[in-house]
């Protein structure tokens, strides 16, 4: 998929992302920020914020920035950061290959559910490690390509769905070890035979 898809379709999902999402993602990025240890006044960028789903979660004690590349998606996050008063949440809308920051300007990173979203994830996570600190984590959550030769060839059958319902199923967990030269502290799921990984990794650089 190409940005211009992604923002297309995200578009469509903005109004009921929450209803269809929320209860699946909700708790998986709340085990994931559990794998931070957030302490006072540390920064964090949330990369693929969406419609905001989490903020909550994060305390009031720490500076949060959610970039999202669909204006719709944004647009729901900013009225929850208004509607509840989130002043330590900043939204930005810009591309997660492509970040504006400086280098090192953030202690960690979450990137929920969007690896398999984004066109070129390698890229996006080489932009990630290069905002974030030496020794900060980087928390990533989402699917990946199973192991296993008979899902496999599922995921690869419902591929052409699964694009045109906003995501591919054909990212590897090994691309994250191989190619984004991430510092894997754990994998962990929120139960056995969850879909979704949980990937708690440290900044070397």
């Amino acid at each position: 998929m190409n940005r211009e898809e992604i923002r297309r379709i995200y578009s469509r999902y903005a109004a009921v992302y929450d209803i269809l999402f929320a209860q699946s993602f909700f708790p998986r990025i709340r085990l994931g920020l559990q794998k931070i240890g957030i302490k006072p006044g540390d920064t964090i960028i949330e990369v693929g914020v969406g419609t905001g789903l989490s903020l909550e979660l994060y305390p009031e004690s720490c500076r949060v920035v959610g970039i999202d590349i669909t204006r719709k998606m944004l647009t729901k996050a900013k009225e929850k950061k208004d509607k509840f008063g989130f002043d330590h949440v900043s939204l930005l809308e810009m591309d997660a290959e492509n970040m504006s920051f400086a280098d090192d300007s953030f202690d960690h990173a979450v990137v929920p559910f969007i690896v398999s979203v984004v066109p070129n994830p390698i890229k996006m996570m080489a932009e990630i490690k290069r905002i974030v600190k030496n020794n900060g984590k980087i928390i990533v959550i989402n699917h990946f390509s199973s192991k296993n030769a008979v899902l496999a060839r599922l995921e690869k059958f419902f591929s052409p769905l699964f694009l045109r319902l906003g995501w591919t199923a054909a990212v590897p967990i090994d691309l994250l070890k191989n190619h984004c030269n991430l510092y894997i502290e754990e994998v962990s799921k929120k139960y056995r035979l969850d879909p979704w990984f949980i990937i708690h990794a440290t900044n070397k650089k």
